[in-house]
């Protein structure tokens, strides 16, 4: 296994920041009924919040060394938000640090992170469908910062 560079870590932790903005976009304001509403595929906002969970808890397990997949059931919407951020915030820690990561940095991106943040383009359509877009961004110039992977991110810089 090749060495993550600090420069590969940096990335990455721009990366959980950039997770963390987008998916806010999509948590935040959303209806009541979103975590539950089905566009009839058959995986509610709800399903696919606790798997984006998933895939965080799996990241971190394969950076520790310990690699495991263990699904969470997905049953409250707001134990759901608070997982996820933990999730980033407990991976975004362990870049931060010096200890040396037991995965390829570009493995864990290409795997478990690509695929939450596909995830947060599927709660971004869902909301369309539910009647409540999330609004218009230039995400290029949005304030992102790596280290700040919370639910409490600043206002869009420049909305559409």
């Amino acid at each position: 296994m090749a060495e993550t560079s600090m420069a590969e870590r940096e990335l990455l932790r721009h990366f959980l920041a950039t997770l963390a903005y987008r998916a806010v976009r999509c948590l935040d304001g959303a209806p009541e009924l979103f975590p539950r509403f089905d566009s009839g595929g058959g995986r509610t906002a709800l399903v696919i919040l606790t798997h984006m969970g998933d895939l965080l808890e799996w990241a971190l397990s394969m950076a520790e060394g310990q690699e495991r997949w263990k699904p969470d059931a997905p049953e409250d919407w707001g134990r759901q938000v608070q997982r996820f951020h933990r999730g980033l915030e407990r991976l975004d820690q362990l870049l931060a640090s010096a200890t040396p990561l037991q995965a390829e940095g570009t493995r864990l991106l290409q795997g478990p992170l690509a695929d939450a943040m596909t995830h947060v383009g599927q709660l971004a359509i869902l909301r369309r469908l539910a009647g409540a877009p999330v609004p218009r961004e230039n995400f290029y110039l949005a304030d992102v910062q790596k280290g700040r992977v919370g639910p409490g991110q600043p206002p869009p810089r420049k909305p559409f």
